[in-house]
């Protein structure tokens, strides 16, 4: 299967956490007003970001899927990236509203008592999130999308959002008023937090960040390849879900070219089987 049609799969994804998203969103928001619970209000909103931020990837890994051009030499693979860090703004200024909002009402004594069915609400969310994030992360697996695996963890930390909006609600029920607004207050700062995780991951892709445990180990592969005399030099870099390593090594200055050629061929053989890397830049010195 092409990456092309790995991304296709993964667009299945994005769109059922659009669904998932839009009608609790709605459901949420609506029964909060009518129910007095600002956690199940907080957690409404955030669904409501979620909604944008699953369009983000969705829009990024059809931008993704487009062929090499005159301007994108290398593919447009990172607008994946570009969509996660899309998201993670759109998620940082609502999870502050949030905050804010909440912070306010405390401070002024806005507190009621929620009804009950505003906890059944944020329970039956819980469950919907919890199976969303399982179908997703297997997805995601499968097709190797890091927009996808970011979505992912994001349903997960949506339900666990909506488990503490539950139990802030039930708290209130039992004459414990504060735990409701206390709950709205935690979801939002969840809401940043898993703003802040998006954010530094995908600004870590954009600079070209690599993980060096995984450089070293390909670095390991490559020095036990037979005429592979040194390593000299070995870079990556993240295109979307795909890794780009520059590579050079000293061999045997006697070798011909086609001698030269199988080594390197070997090298690309070796890290697509071993470390999925199916894009290799290796240029060869005399040792």
């Amino acid at each position: 299967m092409t990456h092309s049609e790995n991304l296709k799969k993964g667009e299945k994804g994005a769109w059922i956490s659009i669904f998932a998203y839009l009608i609790l969103s709605i459901s949420k928001l609506v029964v909060a007003h009518f129910g007095n619970s600002e956690a199940l209000r907080a957690d409404g909103l955030n669904n409501s970001t979620d909604v944008i931020a699953s369009i983000a990837v969705l829009v990024g890994l059809k931008i993704s899927r487009k062929p090499a051009d005159n301007d994108h030499h290398y593919g447009h693979y990172r607008a994946e990236t570009v969509a996660s860090l899309f998201a993670a703004f759109i998620m940082v200024s609502v999870g502050i509203q949030v905050i804010y909002d909440t912070i306010r009402k405390l401070w002024m004594g806005e507190i009621t008592q929620p009804n009950m069915l505003t906890a059944w609400t944020a329970l039956v969310a819980a469950i919907i999130m919890f199976g969303v994030y399982r179908y997703n992360v297997n997805l995601a697996k499968k097709v190797e999308s890091s927009s996808l695996h970011a979505a992912a963890q994001d349903n997960k930390s949506d339900a666990f959002v909506s488990l503490g909006a539950f139990v802030g609600i039930i708290g209130a029920q039992l004459g414990l008023y504060w735990l409701d607004p206390i709950a709205g207050l935690i979801v939002g700062f969840i809401i940043c937090k898993t703003a802040w995780d998006i954010f530094k991951d995908s600004t870590h892709t954009l600079t070209d960040g690599f993980d060096e445990k995984f450089l070293l180990k390909i670095k390991k592969s490559i020095a036990k390849v037979d005429g592979v005399k040194e390593i000299k030099d070995i870079k990556g870099r993240i295109h979307g879900n795909q890794s780009f390593i520059d590579i050079v090594i000293l061999v045997d200055p006697d070798l011909n070219v086609k001698e030269g050629h199988d080594i390197t061929v070997h090298i690309e053989n070796l890290l697509a089987q071993k470390h999925n890397v199916h894009y290799a830049h290796i240029h060869i010195e005399p040792y």
